[in-house]
């Protein structure tokens, strides 16, 4: 039902497949209101939308036996996939809802919904914890019983539920792992994206992926807005639903690529959608109050496609870390919520191709945590395991690509005890890296800005590599070349912790010096 064509981080190009139709994740889908559209569904098919979300539970309360009769497809006229919201929205905004889970179950799929929802009890970031703990077992009775009583005819989507109590979502995660869904969604997100609070929306999806299977898609409901939609698809989010391009049209919120305006303080259209280029900001302005949200609507699903296509490419070059960066750099929440990823190297371990076509980026702090780092440290280690007790020259970094030691110098040392002898260079962020390791990706296909050769997370990582790279070969001896590239906290650090036998000037006297000769 799903298939992974290509990864990054933990986001996923993949296919989800659903009777007749496919979707290529990461996609959103836009939610349709199955009564009051305002925006035609061809419109949002020709943007790039493949498909869309419906309500069922406002599908049942206003066309009753015809929505059974004619089918979803028809009601909403989309002939794409579409998934179905049971009412979890509803019983988040107003705590009930007219419905049972087996009836809202047996509705969605006899209206022909290709994904359906059970009707679970979303978690508010209002609720207790005792109130939390009761929705979140009332979430998972739901899902027992709707399992109990579908015929399969839809993808079948398990809600994760818990909020802002992390306890929570990884028991919610845990139970729901283990009933057959075919799908995965992490619930609530809504009420945290508008008050900005990022960080938990990351911490809440690491917290679930950690517990559910990998080769399933994830859904996080209600995430509508461009920034932080490459952030959750990082993280392993793969599909989305909101109809935030709408809501915020209705307020005259205007999405660009450095957040929201509001249309009225616009008088420039910074965007080359088909909407921008019939209108200028003034003609916008001018509308009716109906045409000018479905005009900034319109436009405001074209940033969202453009969000998702620029995700995808990232994903495809190997450049989601960079990608991601560049966005949440946008916003000091997002920021924060990008730094949390990056203190969690270990969700991308064995997930990240071990070469990439693209070479790599290293700007700022916290580039130096990115995943292809530890995973050079482990080649590393490796590699230094097999050379321990030998004598280490530090030699300074050359200017020469793609390699960064110069061949003669090396040729010479090599003709003398070179078994003896472990040559290499102190390379931030990696640490001391050996001659022979300098050809693997990405330390020959990188490019690091002068700040980070002199950024404190940086140095302090160095550092702490440099010390474990060092206690493993137990050196006899430590030979430092003096180098105006390597920052002079290392180089203390070397000569405090390993006192050099020698710190030669240049890498003229080097043979002289170490060999007598």
């Amino acid at each position: 039902m799903f298939e992974i064509t290509k990864s990054d981080l933990d986001g996923r190009i993949g296919k989800i497949y659903c009777n007749d139709y496919s979707i290529e994740t990461p996609t959103l889908l836009p939610v349709i209101h199955p009564v009051n559209q305002l925006i035609n569904t061809k419109i949002i098919n020709e943007i790039g939308f493949s498909a869309v979300m419906t309500n069922a539970y406002i599908t049942l309360k206003n066309y009753g036996e015809e929505a059974i009769e004619k089918g979803i497809h028809k009601i909403i006229n989309f002939e794409g996939p579409i998934m179905t919201d049971s009412g979890g929205y509803q019983v988040l905004e107003y705590g009930k809802v007219d419905a049972k889970p087996i009836e809202m179950a047996k509705f969605q799929e006899s209206i022909g919904a290709n994904f359906a929802n059970v009707l679970d009890h979303p978690t508010s970031l209002k609720d207790s914890l005792t109130n939390a703990k009761q929705g979140v077992n009332e979430t998972l009775a739901a899902c027992e019983q709707t399992l109990e009583n579908i015929s399969r005819k839809s993808i079948w989507i398990g809600p994760v539920q818990g909020g802002k109590y992390l306890d929570l979502v990884e028991f919610s995660a845990k139970k729901i792992a283990k009933m057959n869904f075919d799908m995965y969604a992490l619930g609530s997100p809504t009420e945290i994206m508008e008050s900005y609070n990022y960080k938990l929306l990351a911490k809440m999806i690491i917290t679930a992926k950690k517990y559910l299977p990998a080769n399933k898609p994830l859904h996080l409901f209600g995430l509508g807005h461009p920034l932080p939609l490459s952030l959750a698809v990082a993280l392993g989010c793969d599909t989305f639903d909101s109809a935030s391009y709408i809501l915020y049209a209705k307020d005259g919120r205007y999405f660009t690529d450095t957040g929201t305006k509001k249309i009225n303080e616009l008088d420039y259209l910074p965007c080359v959608c088909k909407i921008c280029i019939e209108y200028t900001a003034k003609e916008i302005k001018s509308l009716s109050k109906i045409e000018k949200t479905r005009t900034i609507a319109i436009h405001n699903l074209y940033m969202l496609w453009k969000e998702i296509q620029s995700t995808k490419l990232a994903i495809k070059e190997g450049r989601l870390w960079e990608y991601v960066g560049n966005r949440t750099r946008i916003h000091p929440k997002l920021w924060d919520s990008f730094i949390h990823l990056s203190e969690n190297e270990h969700l991308f371990e064995n997930k990240n191709a071990r070469f990439k076509n693209k070479g790599m980026f290293f700007s700022s702090f916290p580039d130096n945590r990115r995943p292809e780092v530890f995973l050079v440290l482990d080649k590393i280690k490796d590699f230094l395991m097999k050379n321990k007790k030998k004598t280490i020259i530090i030699l300074p970094l050359t200017q020469q690509r793609p390699l960064f030691y110069d061949n003669k110098l090396l040729k010479r040392l090599g003709e003398v005890n070179i078994d003896k002898v472990l040559i290499g260079y102190i390379i931030p962020p990696f640490g001391f890296i050996p001659h022979q390791l300098t050809d693997i990706y990405p330390i020959s296909q990188m490019e690091i800005s002068e700040n980070m050769h002199n950024e404190t997370n940086t140095i302090k990582q160095t550092v702490k590599f440099i010390e474990m790279q060092f206690k493993i070969i137990n050196p006899e001896h430590v030979y430092l070349i003096k180098s105006e590239l390597l920052d002079a906290k290392i180089t203390k650090f070397i000569m405090d912790e390993y006192t050099p036998k020698k710190i030669l000037e240049n890498t003229e006297e080097i043979t002289n010096e170490i060999f007598g000769m």
